[in-house]
């Protein structure tokens, strides 16, 4: 392998996750937490560093699916419950991130991000970029896992402030996202060529570009319909254990600090009007 796929350290990617590891380990104490984000950590290391990293940048689209399956279905939804409420509320508290995420994460919007976000890192200009460069290969890597944590938000709800979704509305929205996730499966198994010239020396994997596209569209559909598919019945079938209404739920207090500052905001803006006037 070493001869068409060069070894690479990648000391970059491996600081950066490095610094975030520690940086999370100072700031969690809760010994849960703290695994869980070693793990979601851990995992990012092996599908970004040679030589799946490698492999899913500048060779095969199916690595390169499988690295985006596991980043965004796996990766970023443990980071999500690795990292408690409090820092979240501390990060999020300036008005601009407040409202920012407040759009966000509404379901349709989120979705809609999502698609565009994982369309776009697909297109055959961006993976040649990221075939041949490796600020485009980094940028595409933390593109994915921006794509996943957004993807997330409104089922995993961290962020104080956001919109609570009902257990029937979590399930539909996973089992939508599972679409979403999947968006360019079809175009994958259905051309009649390969769509991505800088992907090359598929034959070292026994593959032709067309048929590793191939593949990749079903490796797509497959490890994104399974894992949401079972999470979504997993939500549907304990929906009728939350007997009180998400209406009429208690609100945590984060969620309520955080309406009260909105509500504080509001009332500056309002006073600044009026006196505009």
């Amino acid at each position: 392998m070493t001869g068409w796929l060069p070894f690479h350290w990648h000391l970059g990617e491996l600081a950066f996750i490095v610094v975030a590891g520690l940086a999370h380990h100072l700031v969690v104490c809760d010994q849960r937490l703290r695994r869980r984000a070693e793990l979601a950590l851990v995992m990012l290391v092996v599908v970004v560093v040679w030589p799946i990293g490698d492999l899913a940048a500048s060779v095969s689209l199916t690595v390169a699916t499988l690295q985006r399956l596991v980043i965004m279905l796996a990766v970023a939804p443990l980071l999500l419950r690795a990292t408690p409420t409090s820092v979240f509320e501390s990060l999020t508290r300036p008005a601009s991130v407040d409202r920012a995420l407040r759009v966000l994460s509404h379901p349709g919007m989120a979705l809609a991000v999502v698609t565009a976000l994982g369309t776009t890192t697909l297109i055959t200009p961006v993976v040649d970029w990221g075939a041949h460069s490796a600020v485009g290969r980094d940028a595409i890597v933390v593109a994915t896992l921006g794509a996943g944590l957004l993807l997330w938000l409104p089922v995993i709800h961290v962020v104080p402030g956001t919109r609570v979704l009902s257990p029937i509305a979590r399930a539909g929205y996973v089992f939508a996202s599972s679409i979403v996730v999947t968006s360019l499966s079809i175009v994958w198994i259905f051309a009649r060529h390969s769509l991505y010239p800088a992907l090359h020396h598929q034959s070292e994997l026994h593959l032709s570009a067309l048929l590793d596209q191939q593949l990749a569209g079903f490796v797509a559909k497959l490890g994104a319909y399974a894992p949401m598919w079972a999470i979504a019945f997993v939500i549907f079938s304990r929906a009728d254990r939350d007997v009180v209404p998400v209406e009429e739920a208690p609100l945590h207090w984060a969620d309520v600090q955080r309406e009260l500052l909105r509500v504080d905001r509001q009332r500056v803006r309002d006073l600044r009007r009026h006196k505009a006037s």
